[in-house]
């Protein structure tokens, strides 16, 4: 267990950089970054915003499986533990925005300049919340039109990030579940795509970088348990005898 403690409490201080900087720095969001960057965190936000959010879990987990190799049965029990993980992460996160109601960065901003009224706004139902940001943005041409889509879609509370959580799980799972088999180039990626997903967070107005801090640490908890569990039940994640030759000619370059 402190092995993976270690692993997953590595991951977290490199995930924790982003908030931190943002903090230190005191940058705060407002619309009119560079629309072909924004346009680039965009596509990556999607990549966890629903329906794509299933299909990014489903090739995560395959590619997991993969690099890990373990037997049907014990890579039928990882697949669930790390999609439960992963559930487990959303359910927390709505629920804790239920309970503190945050208003997210863009709607502070159309409160001080389009005069939203956040708390009519938020007693209204989701398919409402959407309509009015429509209206107040229809005749703004500043703003992107993806843009006001995806704030007319995204219309609930900040805190913690879903986004975050659900990217930052998935680049601790692989850290966690990877590193003894050293798939360092997976983890890399891995980690590299959450980090954009969590810039994206800051730089579409979705979030502050406290509901990205908490989402991590969340995800920290939650990886760190199923990492115990999967390293339990489904068997060792250090490299059996039959690849450590493959691994060493691999990183030899034979």
């Amino acid at each position: 267990m402190l092995q993976i403690l270690r692993r997953t409490t590595a991951g977290m201080l490199l995930l924790m950089i982003i908030p931190l900087v943002v903090w230190a720095t005191g940058w705060r969001w407002q619309p009119g970054e560079s629309d072909a960057v924004l346009h680039v965190l965009y596509w990556m936000t999607e990549t966890v915003t629903r329906p794509w959010g299933t299909l990014t879990s489903l090739l995560l987990s395959l590619w997991v499986l993969w690099c890990l190799r373990f037997r049907l049965r014990p890579a039928l029990l990882l697949l669930v533990i790390m999609n439960a993980t992963i559930l487990t992460g959303q359910y927390t996160k709505s629920y804790i925005k239920d309970q503190v109601q945050e208003p997210r960065p863009y709607v502070v901003w159309l409160e001080h300049n389009h005069g939203l009224d956040d708390r009519e706004f938020y007693s209204m139902t989701r398919k409402e919340r959407g309509q009015r940001v429509d209206q107040l943005l229809a005749s703004d041409q500043m703003l992107p039109g993806w843009l006001k889509r995806h704030w007319a879609f995204e219309t609930g509370f900040a805190f913690p990030s879903g986004h975050t959580l659900f990217a930052a799980s998935w680049a601790l799972l692989a850290l966690s579940l990877l590193w003894p088999r050293r798939r360092y180039v997976t983890i890399a990626v891995v980690g590299v795509w959450a980090g954009a997903v969590m810039a994206s967070r800051l730089l579409l107005g979705m979030h502050w970088p406290g509901d990205l801090a908490v989402a991590v640490a969340l995800s920290w908890l939650l990886v760190s348990f199923a990492t115990w569990l999967a390293q339990r039940f489904c068997g060792p994640l250090t490299l059996p005898p039959e690849e450590r030759k493959e691994v060493a000619q691999r990183e030899n370059g034979l």
